[in-house]
């Protein structure tokens, strides 16, 4: 029996995140600050898709309340390792709900890359899978390649969750940058989840 690598092989960040774009249907993506969002417009911008602007550490914490208002439809976090790592608290919650509807995403550079490239925790010692792990997602592990990357995605995202996938990956910055317009985002947003006074949000 093959056995796996020691260590995740890094990969590209924007080619993940399109791999991952092209597999959605009506599912809600919330992804953090920086690359993570930059990458996810960059790659097709939807009205399901939240872009976090400015707070680290949060696109967990509200990417589990829309698990949990709209169980029927899969949501998806997109975090990078440097956030997570500010709210890992929401892992342990995410542990013991069990929202079986969401799955977490976690872009793992080593690095605090817009702020300049200090190195996070993950850089060292910190395994993030086996964080979630001990958390209470069970079902947590790294992305190995790409064609492991659609094998782990080729699945209902309503069911079976939680989902934890981690990928190493480089620290190439994003193409494009969302724009800076918090209401214009939770208002398109809303939409798209299909709440909201919908004339007040065209």
């Amino acid at each position: 029996m093959a056995t796996e690598p020691l260590a995740p092989v890094r990969l590209n960040r924007a080619i993940l995140t399109k791999r991952l774009v092209a597999k959605l249907d009506r599912e809600a993506v919330v992804a953090g600050i920086g690359n993570t969002n930059w990458d996810l417009f960059g790659a097709g911008h939807r009205p399901e898709n939240f872009y976090m602007l400015g707070s680290m550490g949060l696109a967990c914490p509200i990417a589990l309340g829309v698990a949990l208002a709209q169980p029927e439809r899969g949501v998806i976090a997109l975090e990078g390792d440097g956030s997570i790592l500010m709210s890992l608290g929401c892992l342990a919650t995410i542990g013991k709900i069990a929202p079986r509807n969401l799955t977490i995403i976690v872009w793992d550079n080593g690095l605090y890359q817009i702020t300049g490239k200090q190195p996070t925790a993950t850089a060292g010692s910190t395994d993030i899978v086996a964080v979630a792990k001990a958390a209470g997602i069970p079902n947590a592990q790294w992305v190995r390649t790409e064609a492991h990357f659609d094998q782990l995605l080729s699945r209902r995202f309503a069911d079976d969750g939680p989902l934890f996938l981690a990928a190493k990956i480089d620290d190439k910055p994003g193409p494009v940058q969302t724009p800076r317009d918090p209401a214009l985002i939770r208002n398109r947003f809303m939409k798209g989840l299909g709440v909201g006074n919908a004339g007040a949000l065209d």
